[in-house]
């Protein structure tokens, strides 16, 4: 008897102390490096409040974890499209605008966007795009375009990212269509492009192309500006190209999911990584990905400013695209994909 009423002592005293320890707490849910980690212990510094750190590798494996249990997260970090579809699956949480003074420092550029118009749910957090880059050392004449991505004096050099959306979306544009096109005679001859490529591809991949690219193993690949910066410091033969058919732009963003235990620690969370000076050690950290935050650029070394990576002139280039949810069509991409691998 005696044990048993110790054991429900301890069990008492362990509720207790998770309950606790919930309310001290804010879990951020982010994809791998992509906050600067020491900017997170100056937030549990200054407010007392602990950070759970979890990490995700794409938005849809992001979604799959959501979808299972949204309350175990508090902060998540989805891009554009994606947002698109949490809404449409009502799984988050309105923001209290009033939490967040630091919303008035967000660009006009990067409020009121089609998946949140009234940013009742996000707060935008980084912009990137995607482009080539290719080494000067090794690749003799300017790479300008997608379509060269086809050349078959590129052969052996080229590595294409190993994500459906993504190369699809390369194909697409070489050809002068929607990155979002949910027409099946456009989808498929995007995908026959990607097959007629495939002789020329070095490989299909993801992280390790950029590694591949810095050390000289292929020469020509395509990536995310952001990781395009930190590339060329690591190589200086290495360029940053904005294809002339066109880009994508992705804006990643700062959200609640719908039954967040600690929905007032992760206003306070949101609300410091967009203070200025915050948002401005984050940008300087993270490099070629650009901050939504007004003055930050003015706050970063020039190498970044003035970088096509970060701050790219958009007059010089056509109107970038952001994707959408492509709901069902999704799996029509992700069909292709899979015939695109198989092929020859």
């Amino acid at each position: 008897m005696k044990n048993k009423v110790l054991l429900v002592i301890v069990l008492m005293l362990s509720l207790v102390s998770c309950t606790s320890r919930n309310k001290n707490q804010v879990v951020v849910f982010n994809a791998g490096e992509y906050m600067d980690m020491d900017l997170v212990k100056e937030f549990e510094k200054d407010t007392g409040i602990e950070v759970v750190y979890e990490t995700f590798t794409s938005d849809e494996e992001m979604f799959i974890k959501l979808s299972q249990s949204s309350n175990n997260y508090d902060v998540i970090v989805p891009s554009d499209y994606m947002v698109e579809r949490l809404l449409k699956n009502n799984m988050l949480e309105k923001i209290d605008q009033a939490n967040i003074p630091n919303f008035k420092y967000i660009d006009d550029e990067y409020r009121g966007l089609s998946y949140d118009p009234e940013n009742e749910y996000t707060v935008p957090y980084f912009a990137s795009h995607f482009g080539i880059v290719y080494n000067t050392d090794i690749i003799k004449e300017p790479i300008t375009k997608w379509a060269d991505l086809w050349d078959p004096k590129y052969k052996g050099e080229i590595i294409m990212y190993d994500l459906p959306r993504l190369s699809m979306s390369v194909a697409l544009q070489k050809l002068g269509y929607s990155i979002n096109t949910k027409n099946m005679n456009e989808l498929r001859e995007a995908k026959n492009e990607l097959i007629r490529q495939k002789p020329l591809v070095y490989a299909y991949l993801t992280d390790e192309a950029r590694d591949l690219v810095i050390q000289g193993d292929a020469a020509i690949t395509v990536m995310y500006s952001g990781d395009a910066l930190l590339m060329r410091k690591q190589n200086p033969n290495l360029k940053y190209v904005i294809p002339k058919e066109g880009m994508n732009m992705q804006v990643d963003n700062l959200a609640i999911p719908k039954g967040a235990k600690n929905k007032a620690n992760a206003e306070k969370f949101i609300n410091y990584f967009t203070d200025p000076k915050v948002a401005a050690k984050n940008a300087d950290w993270m490099q070629g990905f650009t901050s939504t935050v007004k003055g930050v650029r003015d706050q970063l070394p020039d190498y970044i400013a003035k970088s096509e990576e970060a701050y790219p002139d958009f007059s010089k280039h056509p109107e970038p695209e952001m994707f959408k949810d492509l709901e069902d069509y999704m799996q029509v991409y992700n069909d292709f994909w899979v015939e695109v691998l198989a092929a020859y």
